[in-house]
């Protein structure tokens, strides 16, 4: 259900571009995460260690959520990739601006990704730790938009995602909009 942003308790659109719809709740989105880190809890249960990457900036609330839903012994990283900048459509060229030396060899990896939306982060990121050894290698996206085909389909979506702009609870447009509660579009 789409509500307006005074609805969810914000103030109302004042600057050209603010958020014009709510397209998740700050209350459907923490409903969503619990349910998450309990199924993520399930499948990891007798792993001896997760190691837990989020994809920087977008995840960064996203993640902070998660890990507390998860009832394990793990450890949290960060990748930082850029492929947008100022703009509202991806670049295609993606840069990691930084990786963990964190050694993965082994190790159950679980990557935490706020959007899927052109898949070449995604891509990219699975390569990359695909040629470092992990037992395990596994996806959790918050939203999807079922855009593009991904070498690696995540194996938990929070939720699919309209083809909107979307920012909030993480996601931005040009560094703006990601301390908001909930997920509106632009």
């Amino acid at each position: 259900m789409r509500t307006s942003p005074e609805a969810a308790g914000w103030p109302a659109a004042g600057r050209s571009g603010d958020p014009s719809h709510v397209v998740f709740s700050a209350e459907e989105i923490a409903a969503r995460v619990g349910e998450l880190g309990a199924e993520i809890g399930r499948h990891y249960q007798e792993s001896s260690g997760l190691l837990v990457l989020g994809l920087l900036k977008g995840s960064f609330i996203f993640l902070a959520d998660l890990v507390r839903a998860l009832r394990l012994p793990l450890q949290v990283d960060f990748f930082i990739a850029s492929s947008y900048g100022a703009s509202r459509v991806s670049s295609g060229k993606v840069r990691f601006l930084y990786e963990p030396e964190v050694d993965l060899r082994g190790r159950d990896v679980l990557i935490v990704e706020d959007i899927v939306d052109s898949g070449a982060t995604l891509d990219l990121l699975i390569h990359t730790l695909e040629a470092k050894g992990p037992k395990s290698l596994e996806l959790c996206a918050l939203l999807h938009k079922r855009a593009v085909t991904v070498v690696k389909e995540p194996r938990w979506v929070g939720f699919e995602a309209p083809p909107q702009f979307l920012v909030g609870y993480g996601l931005d447009y040009a560094e703006e909009f990601r301390h908001l509660p909930y997920i509106g579009s632009l």
